[in-house]
Formats: structure tokens, C-alpha cells, sequence
């Protein structure tokens, strides 16, 4: 018996070494991820102590002293919430109000889908959270279908489509020697996409490039896109951002749905409301009928609950508080203008500033583009020298947000532009 004992105590002291090598083993294989382009910016940029560096890396609105905003209506929202209404959980689908109002923004406020309830919708956590729903809902109900993706895109766009796990394509979008709109490479390339595949549609001002099409432009899209069956999925981050008005920002889809399409939409309430640490938005498919949206509803609901069960509730409040009621959805009205003429603003003062120094170069596209995007067409190697030389920080390729040109560092921003194009 001794003998066993003992036995058995070696054979134990031999394993755990093993056993812990294996436990220690678990996670030596992972690597570190890749560094966010866009946080990196920022990381340098907050690393940087010189007093002259500029931002115009983050995507994030600021005022002309460069500062955060919260709107007067969102505070107004706010201070009607604290100690007056509940935090209990919402249902799967989320808040009915906030999907209620949200509709009306996308799909008009008399919009005969909604009247109908031909339109399934979901609360989402914000239109990152939307686009994943809809991606995870693309690959359970077609399986073998891809996404077709303007070039270039939202850089999270393909990671948001990679991991639902659904292929994706490409299709023509911007023309770099023009820097506006490859109407004809985008036409062709919608054309000659398979029937019935599914094509990811920016509503309104274009991220990273700022170039919408035109109202006409938008008429051929969409006759093309129902010629071949396919279906359009609209990301609407900037409504009533890009323009100062929301009924403009929408027109691609009324187009769409005018015409007869059934879209999906995912909407989000970071930019136009500066809701950005509230994670708030709507998902919404427009289906053949009530019974159809109801089915889907319930699906994309199934599909949130492993998710996040249900989402947040803070946020949802805001919204619903605004859109409610009549004078703050006025004053929203207004300060979302307010936010988007100092952008326009600041892309008119940035073109002049770079005309005035005598730049061989054309800038009309600054003010042709829209939203808080310019998409300048510096090179890689220039944006290393405004960061190197003027401590300008933007990505690599030549995004600049609007949203860090103020009427204070304008004239340097140009000048700093001007010397790293002027001396290529």
C-alpha cells in the first residue's frame, strides 16, 4: 500500500509540470492586434508637446475652439431623465419610441411603411451595432450571399462584415484624379454584379471621402440596382450632419424606396446629436408586407440577445425625449445646423487660405465634398511630413476632419499643406 502511495505522489509531481506548461500555453500563441490607424493618430498626437500640433485625425465633432460639444437639447433631455424615469432593461428589440422617431427620420415623417408596419426595425448600439446586426442576419438568411463594398469605405465596414463572416466585393466609388465620383466605374461595376447580391450604400456624406452623388446621380443607382434584383443596404451616420438639413441627407432613400426597393438601413445618433459615448442607433429592413416585418423583427431580435441581450437605455431616452417633443426637436434642428455650417464654414476658409498662397493645385474639391470628411488627396509621404515637420496629425491617406479646422489654426493648416504639396 505504502509502495502504491508512493508510486502514484510521483507520478503526480511528474504531471504538473506538464500540467502547467499546458495551462500556461493557453494564450502564448496570440498576438498582439494591429494598432487602430485612427486611435494612433490620436495617440500621437496627445504624445506630441508641441503648441502648434493639430488634430484633424478624429472623427468627432469640435467647436472653434476645438472642444467637445454637448448640445443644449441633449442637456435639456438630460435633466428631464435624472431621478424622474427608470433604468429597468428594455426589451431585445429595444426602445419602441426611440425606433418610432427614428423611422420617421429615415422614411419621412407620413411615410406610408410605417403607416403600414411594413418596416422591421431594432434598436442598435449605434450604427456600428446596426451594421453588424444586419451583417449576422445577411449570413443566417443568405448563407451564400456577398457584400459589395465601395472603394474606399469605413475602414470597420470590412472588419464588421469579415467577422459576421460574410465574403465581400468590392465596387468602384471615388476617382482620385478627380477626387469626386467614379460614376461610371461604379455603374459598371453594379451592373456587372451578380443578381440579387447585396450592395453597402453610404446615405450621405461619404466617409472617408466626402463625395455623395448627385440627386440625378442617385436616380440611375437606383434604377440599376432594382433592373438587377439587388438589394441596398444604406449606412446613414450623418443625417442632418452633412447638409444642416435631415430631409435632404435622406433623399438617396426616399429615392430608393419611392422606386419600389426594399432597403435596409442602419442609423446612428453619435454625430448629428453628439451622442457618441451613448452607443445609440436603429436598425431597419423594409419588408413586403406586415407579416414579413414581423418575422424579421423577431430574428434580428434573437440575433441581439446572445449579442447584448438588450441594449442601453440612457441614450435611447435622449433621443426619444428630443424627437418627442416639438420645441427640442426644433432646437435640435438647429444646433445640428449650427454644427454642420461651421464645417461647410471651415472648408470654404481652408480652399480660400490655399488659393491665397498661389498653389498651383486645384482645392475646389474641398468645398464640393460634404460632410466631416475632406478627402485632400495628400500622399502618404506628405502626410509624414505635416506630421514630422508641422505636427499635423490625420491618417495616411489624407483624410482630414473638417471637424479640427478652426478659424485659429486654418491659415497654418494651409500653409503647412501648401509647403509639403507645392514642394512634391
Amino acid at each position: 500500500m505504502a509502495l502504491r502511495v508512493a508510486i502514484c505522489r510521483r507520478v503526480l509531481a511528474g504531471a504538473t509540470p506538464s500540467g502547467a506548461r499546458s495551462a500556461s500555453s493557453w494564450w502564448r500563441h496570440v498576438e498582439p492586434a494591429p494598432k487602430d490607424p485612427i486611435l494612433g493618430v490620436t495617440e500621437a498626437y496627445l504624445a506630441d508637446p508641441s503648441p502648434d500640433k493639430v488634430n484633424v485625425g478624429v472623427g468627432a465633432y469640435r467647436d472653434d475652439n476645438g472642444n467637445p460639444v454637448v448640445l443644449d437639447c441633449v442637456r435639456e433631455a438630460e435633466r428631464r431623465i435624472a431621478g424622474n424615469l427608470n433604468m429597468e432593461y428594455l426589451p431585445m428589440g429595444g426602445s419602441i419610441n426611440m425606433i418610432e422617431e427614428s423611422l420617421k427620420l429615415a422614411y419621412g415623417e407620413n411615410s406610408e411603411f410605417i403607416k403600414d408596419k411594413r418596416i422591421a426595425a431594432a434598436q442598435a448600439i449605434s450604427g456600428t451595432g446596426a451594421c453588424r446586426l444586419f451583417a449576422d442576419f445577411q449570413k443566417r438568411f443568405h448563407p451564400d450571399s456577398q457584400i459589395y463594398i465601395p472603394v474606399p469605405t469605413w475602414a470597420n465596414h470590412h472588419n464588421i462584415w469579415r467577422d459576421a463572416r460574410v465574403p465581400q466585393k468590392t465596387f468602384h466609388y471615388y476617382h482620385p484624379e478627380s477626387r469626386g465620383l467614379d460614376f461610371a466605374a461604379m455603374l459598371e461595376d453594379i451592373k456587372n454584379a451578380p443578381n440579387g447580391s447585396f450592395l453597402l450604400l453610404h446615405a450621405c456624406a461619404h466617409n472617408p471621402t466626402g463625395v455623395d452623388p448627385t440627386e440625378e446621380q442617385w436616380k440611375e443607382i437606383s434604377n440599376i440596382i432594382k433592373v438587377k434584383g439587388h438589394f441596398p443596404f444604406f449606412d446613414m451616420a450623418y443625417q442632418g450632419f452633412a447638409s444642416g438639413d435631415p430631409e435632404r441627407d435622406a433623399k438617396a432613400i426616399r429615392i430608393f424606396v419611392e422606386d419600389g426597393h426594399f432597403v435596409g438601413i442602419a442609423q446612428s445618433f453619435a454625430k448629428n446629436m453628439g451622442l457618441y459615448g451613448q452607443r445609440v442607433g436603429c436598425l431597419s429592413v423594409l419588408c413586403e408586407d406586415e407579416k414579413q416585418a414581423v418575422a424579421v423583427k423577431s430574428q434580428l431580435q434573437q440575433l441581439a440577445r446572445p449579442m447584448y441581450s438588450n441594449p442601453p437605455v440612457h441614450g435611447a431616452l435622449i433621443v426619444s425625449i428630443i424627437l418627442n417633443d416639438p420645441n427640442l426637436k426644433n432646437l435640435w434642428l438647429e444646433e445640428v445646423k449650427v454644427m454642420a455650417d461651421r464645417i461647410i464654414g471651415m472648408r470654404a476658409a481652408l480652399r480660400e487660405n490655399l488659393e491665397k498662397l498661389g498653389s498651383s493645385l486645384s482645392w475646389e474639391h474641398i468645398t464640393k465634398q460634404i460632410g466631416m470628411f475632406c478627402y485632400s488627396g495628400l500622399m502618404p509621404e506628405q502626410v509624414d511630413r505635416l506630421r514630422n515637420e508641422f505636427h499635423i496629425y490625420m491618417t495616411r491617406n489624407g483624410r482630414i476632419s473638417m471637424a479640427g479646422v478652426t478659424t485659429k489654426n486654418v491659415r497654418y493648416l494651409a500653409n503647412a499643406i501648401h509647403e509639403v504639396t507645392n514642394s512634391s
